[in-house]
């Protein structure tokens, strides 16, 4: 298991030719392979396998699709493009308030 991250984490590229996006981490694998999902370039049937090496982590967590994920529920693209939506606009809002 990847230490430090975790299904549903908001994660940054650092690399390759999807730098700087922003996906959802849906699957870990082994200890240095994350599958990263968008829900646009990439969709959760299709998730981009990942050197972790190459991701910047957040804080951020969609806790309704970590939790699908964890009890094998599907999840759509739509889902998870609201929950990047969310985290990003929650994110600014906070950064907004100073915090």
């Amino acid at each position: 298991m990847v230490e430090g991250l975790r299904l549903g984490q908001l994660v940054h590229s650092t690399a390759g030719r999807d730098k700087d996006r922003v996906f959802l981490i849906v699957a870990l694998s082994g200890d240095s392979f994350a599958y990263l999902a968008d829900g646009d370039l990439r969709k959760i049937n299709n998730p981009k396998k990942k050197n972790i090496k190459h991701l910047q982590a957040t804080k951020l967590v969609a806790d309704t699709i970590a939790d699908k994920l964890k009890n094998g529920e599907a999840v759509n693209n739509a889902e998870i493009r609201k929950a990047i939506a969310d985290l990003i606009s929650a994110k600014v809002d906070t950064a907004g308030q100073g915090g």
